[in-house]
């Protein structure tokens, strides 16, 4: 793999984790502590599953 595919594949992990946890903090806690507070947190705490999964992938691959 070239150096700028796997960058790539981090740059859109991260993208679509902080979307995720925008949509998936809003879903969950956006009645109990409001919309923007669920959003922001979720956007801060979602690349935290998503970086670590496509780093496993991008291994996984890298040895296939």
């Amino acid at each position: 793999m070239e150096v700028a595919t796997l960058l790539l594949a981090i740059l859109l992990a991260f993208v679509a984790g902080v979307a995720g946890g925008v949509v998936g903090g809003v879903a969950v806690g956006g009645k109990h502590i409001g919309n923007d507070l669920a959003a922001m947190m979720g956007a801060f705490y979602g690349p935290l599953a998503a970086l670590p999964g496509i780093a496993v992938a991008l291994i996984v691959l890298t040895f296939l």
